[in-house]
């Protein structure tokens, strides 16, 4: 059923209940990451992933390719010329509309955060977060470890239904040494080490969605390259095709209607990816 929304474009009713086959959800986003660093690094978690579910290595971000733009896109089905933000520099929406987060509160989901990049908290507007973890660590080489260390400590006591992982240092390692460097493959080998733990240690019911934002070329981003706007998408659960390569075209703002499926919560009408519905089995 429809959201009804008050003033400012924000739920203000319940939407659909939670299913009962319903699938909890952790979605990891990896801040820069591209499709050939997963070939050429050694990446055996993010591969194994690949290989146990549905996948695609030509996925689209959204113009600019910056990471607060793709986010918001990613969490409310927009473009940047509608949702209006286009650089890290956040302003609310001329025109608000409920993103994932509010539809799964909406829900009576339980949604976690778990981040170490402060801009990120502007992707859901306040009293919708059932729990959040920020530590200031995207900067460092080790910024990313507390972070899914906190994530899979939660995640395992909690069991949200709805847990979101930011991996924020494998974009400032290219911006420091450069994209495909051997110091930013070497970052992604660290952290693909960190989500294996994090991905071992799930229960059985949920399904993982996990891709980047953006890539990068030389030491910086936010262009039509291919080099910037092609990224990895993969997704892998109980309900989802294994070692299937996705035919269709996708693009960030797929990622929340496909989530929203997941979950058994209505898409809101002003959305306008599209549920990625070949994954399914």
């Amino acid at each position: 059923m429809p959201f009804a929304t008050n003033a400012q474009g924000y739920s203000t009713t319940k939407c659909l209940k939670k299913k009962t086959n319903m699938s909890p959800v952790l979605f990891t986003s990896l801040d820069g990451v591209r499709p050939d660093a997963l070939t050429t690094a050694n990446c055996p978690a993010l591969n194994s992933l690949r290989a146990r579910g549905s996948s695609t290595l030509q996925a689209t971000s959204v113009m600019p390719s910056i990471t607060l733009p793709c986010h918001m896109s990613i969490f409310h089905s927009v473009p940047p010329t509608r949702h209006g933000i286009t650089s890290n520099t956040f302003t609310p929406m001329a025109r608000p509309l409920p993103g994932l987060v509010e539809a799964a509160h909406s829900a009576d989901l339980r949604v976690a955060f778990f981040y170490n990049w402060e801009q990120l908290r502007d992707l859901a507007r306040p009293g919708n977060i059932h729990y959040s973890y920020f530590r200031d660590g995207s900067h460092q080489p080790d910024g990313d470890d507390e972070t899914v260390a906190e994530a899979t400590r939660f995640i395992q006591r909690e069991h949200p239904d709805f847990a979101f992982v930011y991996i924020g240092t494998v974009d400032t390692t290219g911006h420091a040494y450069g994209w495909m460097s051997d110091e930013y493959l070497k970052q992604l080998e660290h952290v693909d080490k960190l989500l294996e733990g994090l991905f071992s240690s799930l229960s059985s019911d949920y399904t993982l969605i996990v891709h980047s934002d953006h890539g990068g070329h030389d030491r910086h981003h936010g262009t039509d390259s291919p080099e910037d706007m092609t990224i990895p998408w993969m997704a892998a659960g109980p309900n989802i095709r294994k070692g299937y390569t996705i035919q269709s075209s996708i693009t960030l703002l797929d990622t929340a209607p496909t989530i929203a499926k997941i979950l058994g919560i209505q898409p809101h009408r002003e959305w306008e990816g599209r549920c990625v519905d070949e994954i399914f089995v």
